[in-house]
């Protein structure tokens, strides 16, 4: 059931789907150690419910197996007239991709329901205390990077992770866990523009610009601004400089422009949820966003990126 079952969930769009079993993910002792070390920043929501996290099936009664998913998104970085950029999951001219991915997962669960009557199901998309990149290597869809990525070899490694827990008999992937193919290529951390990369398959997230322009709630200084270069959310540069990304799409479409970062600044709070309020940049907010900005143009000359 499991090859009709991947050909549905690329006619949804999809581009990789593997099933595991419900049982303790891999890393989780890494993740706990990391936990434990204080290297989360602020996101106190990831020291709760460690339980579940050893034990997804205890988000789904009767849980037997939980489907990794992976859907893209563009390779190509949003940017504004100014030249300024965003994060490319962000996707500003889409619905968050939360909504989206849920969507389609959806759909898919559905399918299975029909497959398996009496069935019950789940789906995740960052809103379960999950370890999804360790069920996603569970599954055999790929491997996690030296960047703490998940890299599907052939594709790399922009897309979203969601996942659907279930009750139905579905046949645990035969595909082997994947080995680390990073090799002795080091790219990811020595491009890391605040050193949040460490170490291999170490990170800092206090330290992160994801993290900083994203979910710290503070104000954004000038030493983060120095470090931002044009991109006033997210950070995409472990991801860019990996072999396994074939960044092979040099300009900016219409799809993804922004406007400038002059008009966002002008924005009022009912301007910005007009344009971006259903967008993943809802998450950070308009103040949050003002403040990446001002930290960059505050320097007079950023560096490029």
């Amino acid at each position: 059931m499991i090859l009709p079952l991947i050909e549905k969930a690329k006619g949804l769009g999809f581009i990789s789907l593997g099933v595991s079993s419900a049982e303790t993910p891999p890393f989780f002792d890494q993740f706990s150690k990391w936990i434990a070390s204080g290297r989360h920043g602020e996101m106190r929501w990831l020291e709760r419910h460690m339980e579940i996290r050893q034990y997804p099936d205890r988000l789904l009664d009767g849980c037997k197996g939980i489907i990794s998913l992976a859907y893209p998104y563009s390779n190509i970085r949003p940017g504004t007239p100014d030249g300024f950029t965003a994060a490319r999951y962000t996707e500003p001219k889409k619905d968050d991709y939360h909504k989206r991915v849920r969507q389609m997962s959806r759909a898919l669960s559905d399918i299975i329901h029909q497959w398996y009557p009496g069935t019950k199901s789940r789906v995740c998309v960052d809103s379960a205390p999950i370890l999804e990149r360790s069920l996603a290597y569970a599954s055999g869809m790929g491997f996690i990077g030296k960047n703490n990525t998940f890299i599907i070899p052939g594709y790399g490694s922009f897309f979203f992770l969601a996942e659907i827990l279930t009750t139905a008999p579905l046949p645990v992937s035969e595909t082997a866990p994947m080995e680390n193919k990073c090799g002795t290529c080091t790219r990811c951390m020595d491009a890391c523009p605040s050193g949040a990369l460490d170490a291999p398959f170490s990170l800092d997230a206090a330290k992160c610009l994801s993290y900083l322009t994203i979910e710290h709630r503070g104000r954004t200084d000038r030493l983060t601004g120095m470090k931002m270069g044009r991109c006033f959310i997210g950070c995409d540069m472990c991801q860019e400089v990996c072999p396994y990304n074939q960044i092979n799409a040099p300009g900016i479409s219409e799809e993804i422009m922004l406007p400038s970062t002059g008009e966002i600044l002008e924005m009022d709070e009912s301007e910005f949820s007009a344009v971006f309020g259903k967008t993943a940049l809802g998450r950070p907010g308009l103040n949050k966003i003002k403040s990446n900005i001002l930290a960059i143009r505050s320097l007079g000359t950023a560096r490029p990126g």
